[in-house]
């Protein structure tokens, strides 16, 4: 007992330390989906794929039949994807960052059934999953 009364500082230090290194693990945003649940995803149908990269990137691949709004036009833009409101989206984007931002947007603005592929781009094409240019 004396040991924790003489080094109370130190034992409060790992508490807050430790907390700070789980913080992010416990602050996720929006649910995150791995390349095989994605491609079952995509499989059944009636998905819609954003790709959140800005254009240059999406020019470089993307997956198929992805629509890209660059992450900083996503609020403004909207309208455009209105209607897959009923619909699964996957967002995508080059790490995985970008998409976890968009994916908690898109929840404010209504969107149900949102999720941020796992690892971005790099995660997708590192399975030897297809991509378009």
């Amino acid at each position: 007992m004396k040991f924790l009364i003489d080094n109370i500082f130190l034992i409060a230090l790992v508490v807050i330390s430790g907390g700070a290194l789980l913080f992010p693990l416990l602050q996720q945003r929006g649910t995150k989906v791995t390349t095989l649940q994605a491609t079952q995803i995509i499989n059944q149908g009636k998905t819609l794929i954003l790709d959140v990269s800005d254009a240059a990137d999406f020019a470089k691949g993307h997956l198929r039949e992805a629509k890209n709004i660059p992450l900083k036009d996503l609020t403004t833009r909207l309208v455009e994807i209105d209607k897959f409101k009923a619909r699964t989206v996957i967002v995508v984007c080059p790490n995985g960052v970008q998409s976890s931002k968009a994916t908690a947007r898109l929840k404010s603005a209504g969107f149900n059934d949102v999720h941020s592929l796992s690892g971005g781009l790099a995660s997708w094409q590192t399975q030897g999953l297809p991509t378009v240019k």
